[in-house]
């Protein structure tokens, strides 16, 4: 089956992974867990416990690897925008502190 899924973090392409995802499944770019509530459709920062889905269970860490029976992996979860803000400030406090360019 094909699909267009991509990290939540970094937005490395998964389509060599095979769906469902499994609990250990992780980016191969970043290393990232994917069975996180960041990476599942159903993540929502606007609604309590950033779940759309009322039957799951609250979890607390929302990048981490959990049991989640609902989770169903989001093709929207990589936000290029957040990625750029994210950078533009590590950045700018590597700059602040004088540290060079590691990446």
């Amino acid at each position: 089956m094909s699909h267009n899924i991509a990290c939540y973090r970094c937005g490395a392409a998964l389509r060599l992974l095979s769906l469902p995802l499994s609990r250990r499944d992780q980016c191969p770019d970043c290393n990232a867990d994917l069975h996180v509530c960041k990476m599942c459709v159903f993540f929502d920062r606007t609604v309590p416990r950033q779940c759309r889905e009322d039957g799951a269970e609250d979890v607390t860490e929302k990048e981490r690897a959990n049991f989640c029976d609902w989770f169903k992996p989001s093709e929207s979860a990589f936000d290029a925008k957040g990625k750029s803000e994210a950078d533009a400030a590590k950045d700018a406090l590597a700059a602040l502190f004088g540290e060079a360019d590691d990446r």
